[in-house]
């Protein structure tokens, strides 16, 4: 036990003469294998038996760093067809960057494999609250904001034999961990926009909504859900494998192809200061219009001849219906753009957030605000 605190107390050492030497990557990375650990450590309460492989619901996702797509200082490109291992808890081997795909134009990989690790987590938190037959539990992130969640059960749900309750609750388990993933991310990117910052000496504001992020983010949700229904593969595998075979079908791209897209958007999408980088393209389309997310695709890309965008479907609770099952989720702030938040949808009481009625007219609040930010 003092050898593990010695080697951790080294470790956190490390960290800062790293990070005094302007390495952040290294030293997020350094950071999220700390806390990893510590998870691990803390998380004593018993699992149930249901389980997903690979996942245990007292372990929330590590640290994942992303980056903007943009040519610039500090942004790593990477060769989409040789991402190396997933992995849920901290591996250097592990692979990220900004990669870049034909048919989905720049992917953050980091992005995608934490909404993928989210998706499991969710949907193994969801598990466990179906099995002890559990109605209202809630969940949060890595900010502040928490999220309630309401659970309604078939009414013959006590009748069905454990094998048959198992099956549905794995299924119903899935489509909430999309859902709610999906839905908390979304919800960072609206909270980024209003001047949240988890650092406070550093803004995040010109990575909300960039061109890249809520497509990244999407389709980390979209192999989570695949990777769950492997019940024979542990998750991290099964992710690895799928991201492989989705990105090919996007038609995914080398580093340099990737370097080359971004570097030809300078000046047009994006421009680099002295001290931050402006993103002046931004993705809006969370799926509100037509239940899809259409990717920005780079028009000079000349590797990819007239590419065609592969939307992707959000996640939606609707199917949960049929096998009797509802849910709903509501999101309570606590950050301190709350009241900035609430007094866009016209409302100067605090209360909380339901993302089916008040995601559509943020959004809208948002692109308003951004053509005025533009003249």
């Amino acid at each position: 036990m003092h050898g593990s605190r010695l080697g951790r107390w080294f470790l956190l050492v490390s960290v800062g003469m790293i990070g005094a030497s302007g390495c952040r990557p290294t030293t997020f990375l350094a950071a999220a294998a700390i806390s990893q650990g510590a998870q691990w450590r803390t998380h004593r309460e018993p699992s149930g038996c249901w389980t997903f492989n690979g996942l245990d619901p007292r372990v929330p996702p590590r640290i994942r760093p992303g980056s903007y797509a943009t040519a610039t200082r500090s942004v790593h490109f990477v060769d989409a067809a040789n991402l190396g291992p997933h992995s849920y808890r901290f591996l250097w081997s592990e692979c990220n960057g900004i990669a870049y795909t034909c048919r989905g134009g720049h992917i953050d990989i980091a992005h995608l494999r934490k909404a993928a690790d989210w998706t499991g987590h969710l949907a193994a938190v969801t598990l466990g609250h179906i099995e002890r037959n559990e109605t209202h539990f809630r969940f949060k992130l890595r900010e502040p904001t928490v999220y309630f969640v309401t659970l309604t059960f078939p009414p013959d749900w006590d009748r069905l034999d454990e094998p048959e309750r198992e099956r549905i609750a794995r299924k119903v388990s899935r489509q909430f961990g999309q859902y709610g993933a999906y839905t908390a991310l979304t919800w960072h990117e609206i909270i980024t926009w209003f001047g949240y910052r988890p650092r406070l000496n550093v803004s995040e504001f010109p990575s909300a909504f960039s061109w890249e992020d809520i497509y990244s983010n999407l389709l980390g949700v979209h192999i989570a859900g695949a990777a769950l229904e492997q019940e024979d593969c542990p998750f991290s595998e099964a992710v690895a494998a799928i991201m492989d075979q989705q990105l090919e079908g996007l038609g995914w791209q080398s580093a340099e192809v990737a370097r080359e897209a971004a570097e030809a958007l300078r000046g047009q999408w994006y421009s680099q200061g002295w001290f931050m980088t402006e993103v002046r393209k931004r993705n809006f389309d969370v799926g509100l219009d037509d239940g899809y997310v259409t990717p920005c695709l780079v028009p000079s890309a000349l590797v990819c001849p007239s590419p065609e965008p592969h939307p992707l479907p959000v996640p939606t609770l609707d199917a949960l219906a049929d096998v009797g099952f509802s849910a709903r989720v509501e999101i309570e702030a606590r950050v301190w753009e709350e009241k900035r938040i609430l007094k866009a949808l016209g409302s100067d009481a605090r209360r909380r957030i339901d993302p089916g009625v008040d995601f559509a007219p943020l959004m809208s609040y948002i692109e308003q605000d951004a053509s005025r930010l533009e003249k």
